[in-house]
Formats: structure tokens, C-alpha cells, sequence
């Protein structure tokens, strides 16, 4: 961490703490927050961890996590107090404010020192402290590194090394995604001697699903993917309409863009799909072909080099068209990407 004998001495006295992380938080996000808050609370700090939205039932498991503050509209000015009036702030998985609406401007206006825990590219220069490592798979993997520089690995217990092996698990694909480095199967051996369970929370992640979860992918996978072989690239495309009609829940369309990178010959996948007030695309792509550099360029959005996010006021149809017509520029790097 920069600046880390600074940090500790300010986190050598009890603080107001309030921890948030990234919109629509994953595994990776609410594992290393809530892993991060239970560790912080062990030497007396007043944690609170804060999430701009919902997220996916099947993260409820997470240790800690019946204690989250969602944001909503009725509980505005409570997030506001508890931002206002902390000490230190923790930022978790997400490089810009921007990523979690009106609490990011909140934040920017605090008063309380700032820490940037996260691993994605070209991140905004608002913290006091960082632990910040765009080669690390996760964000998890980064609170575990910041415990072990603290030389606090005693205070790691089931429960939070079982909140970090999640986000560590999910962040690399199941250790399958090419951002899977020795030092990823270092930490994941290190938690498990600490405590966490791999065979469990492998299934509360992976093999939880609800029946309409599971018949929306059937759909996705038969009447919804598209594949451009002249382009080595798969899409598939969701209307409100259609999440409607299975019953979608918040993350339920988590890792139907891995299925179309799946494909034998496919180097880019896209999922596109509509929000209330906006469409989300999720990019995935093989080798050294950037969909972080195509999202930053084209759909306010970024991440990492095969892994990226973005969004778009449009129409559905609109992105869509957006989309197809961009990818002639991108066409000889999408073919030529090593895999």
C-alpha cells in the first residue's frame, strides 16, 4: 500500500468506517468488502459496508452480509451521514466514483480519508492511501495482500478468508481466466489453510440457480446468441421484455458472456442487455485483444484487457447497431488475437 506507516498510524485508534463497493456488486466485490469490514472490526473500528444497489441472492451466504446498507432513495440521507461522517472511507473494486452514482459525489465531497483497494485499469487519483495492482485477478487477492503487509494474517478467520476465496474464485473464472498468475493459487492454498472452504462456496456460487435463472439461459443459448464467424465474435442481446418474462432477478444474466467465448474459434463475446434507465454490455475477449480499450473508446466503460464493462442510453436496438458498426475497425486484432 502507498503510504502504508501513515495508514497505520491513523488506523491505530478506533474510526468511522464506511465501506462501499462498485454498482450491482459481484463476488468479487462483496466478498472483499464484507472480508475487509470483518477484518477491520476485529481491532475495534465501527464498520459499515454500503452497496450503490442490490446484487445477486446467491451472494446472501456472505458472512456478514444481513448488515449491508443498500442505497435507495428511502435510505438516501442515511448513507449520506454515514459517508459524511466517517473517518475513512474504503473504495473496493472500482477505479472511478462515477461507478457508484450520486454516493461517488458524496464521497468527493467527504472529509474523511480515502483508500482505493481494486485492480482494474487507469483509475481516478481521488485516495489518500492505495493497494491498487492491475496485474492481481482480484480484489479479494488484494485485501489478503494488504492483511499480510499489515502482518495480520493471524486475525484471518473462516469467515473472512471464505469472503475472499470467493472473490478470488470468481475473478479468475474458477482459476480458468488468463489472469490466473502463480500468486493467485498462493493465496487461494493460504485462505484454505486459514479456514475457507472451497467445496462450499464453489456450490453456493456456481450451483445455486433458480429454476427461471436456469430456463433465461436456456433461451440466451438457443433463440438469443449470435455468432459472426468473420469476425470471430459472438453476441447475444436481452430486452426488459424478455428478462420480464423469466422472472429475471438482479444477476441473473452473471457469466452468460463466457458461454459465447466458449465457442470454438470465438476471441470476442458480448452480452448486451436492458436496464430500466439503460443498456449494460459485458465484454470478454481471448489473447491480446483489448475489449477494455473498445469499451473506454465507444460505451463509457472499461475494466480489464479481456474482461470489460460498459453502458449506453440508446435504445437496445441502437447499442446493437453501435456495436456491429464498430467492429470492422477492431476486425484484423480480433482474428490475429493469440489465444
Amino acid at each position: 500500500m502507498t503510504n502504508l506507516q501513515e495508514y497505520n498510524e491513523f488506523m491505530s485508534v478506533a474510526r468511522r468506517v464506511v465501506i462501499v463497493t462498485h454498482y450491482k456488486p459481484d463476488a468479487d466485490a462483496l466478498g472483499s468488502s464484507l472480508g475487509l469490514s470483518a477484518f477491520l472490526k476485529k481491532d475495534g473500528h465501527r464498520v459499515t459496508v454500503i452497496t450503490p444497489s442490490d446484487y445477486p441472492a446467491f451472494l446472501n451466504w456472505l458472512p456478514g452480509n444481513d448488515e449491508v446498507v443498500i442505497f435507495s432513495e428511502a435510505v438516501a440521507e442515511k448513507v449520506k451521514s454515514l459517508v459524511t461522517e466517517a473517518e475513512i472511507i474504503f473504495c473496493l473494486d472500482f477505479s472511478a466514483l462515477s461507478r457508484i452514482n450520486s454516493i461517488g459525489e458524496m464521497i468527493q465531497k467527504a472529509t474523511g480519508k480515502k483508500v482505493l483497494i481494486d485492480h482494474h485499469l487507469e483509475p481516478e487519483k481521488f485516495a489518500d492511501f492505495e493497494q491498487w495492482n492491475p496485474k492481481a485477478a482480484s480484489t479479494a487477492g488484494l485485501v489478503y495482500e494488504l492483511i499480510i503487509e499489515l502482518g495480520e494474517r493471524v486475525k484471518i478467520d473462516n469467515a473472512i478468508a471464505d469472503c475472499l476465496y470467493a472473490g478470488l474464485l470468481t475473478d479468475t473464472g474458477g482459476f480458468r481466466h488468463n489472469n490466473t498468475r502463480r500468486e493467485e493459487f498462493m493465496i487461494a492454498s493460504d485462505l484454505v489453510s486459514l479456514g475457507a472452504n472451497p467445496t462450499r462456496v464453489s456450490k453456493l456460487i456456481y450451483d445455486t440457480n433458480t429454476l427461471e435463472r436456469l430456463r433465461l439461459m436456456g433461451y440466451v443459448l438457443s433463440e438469443k446468441l449470435v455468432v459472426l464467424p468473420e469476425y470471430k465474435t459472438a453476441y447475444m442481446t436481452l430486452s426488459q421484455e424478455e428478462l420480464k418474462k423469466f422472472g429475471s432477478q438482479s444477476g441473473d444474466t452473471e457469466g452468460f458472456v463466457n458461454y459465447g467465448l466458449s465457442i470454438e474459434g470465438i476471441h470476442l463475446s458480448v452480452m448486451i442487455y436492458e436496464r430500466k434507465d439503460e443498456i449494460k454490455l459485458s465484454f470478454r475477449s481471448l489473447g491480446e485483444f483489448s475489449v477494455n480499450e473498445l469499451a473506454r473508446k465507444y460505451f463509457n466503460g472499461g475494466g480489464h484487457r479481456n474482461a470489460s464493462g460498459g453502458s449506453s442510453t440508446d435504445s437496445l436496438g441502437v447499442t446493437l447497431e453501435k456495436f456491429l458498426s464498430i467492429l470492422p475497425e477492431y476486425q484484423e486484432k480480433i482474428l490475429s488475437a493469440r489465444v
